[in-house]
């Protein structure tokens, strides 16, 4: 059974993140987060004993702090690029 828990996990994580081709970098945090971090959830669950809340948990944890790197990064992206259009102009 656990074998069979494991390779769901796999094939979950899998086509969770290939599917990220089409996304924004906040979108892809976020998904990234969520999974890992229900991953991550899981297995602290099982050990644990309760892997269902571990996953709950774990997967609300990572897409926050998923989305809130995103857009951190993007806030970072926006202020660089408007530095950078900035500097151009005044040449």
């Amino acid at each position: 059974m656990q074998k069979i828990r494991t390779v769901t996990m796999m094939l979950v994580l899998v086509v969770g993140i290939s599917g990220c081709s089409d996304m924004s970098p906040t979108g892809k945090s976020t998904l990234v987060g969520g999974t890992g971090g229900a991953a991550v959830g899981a297995i602290g669950g099982a050990i644990g004993g309760n892997a269902a809340l571990g996953t709950a948990i774990g997967a609300g944890v990572g897409v926050v702090g998923g989305f809130l790197y995103g857009k951190s990064k993007e806030s970072q992206q926006n202020a660089y690029q408007q530095g950078y259009q900035a500097g151009q102009q005044s040449h």
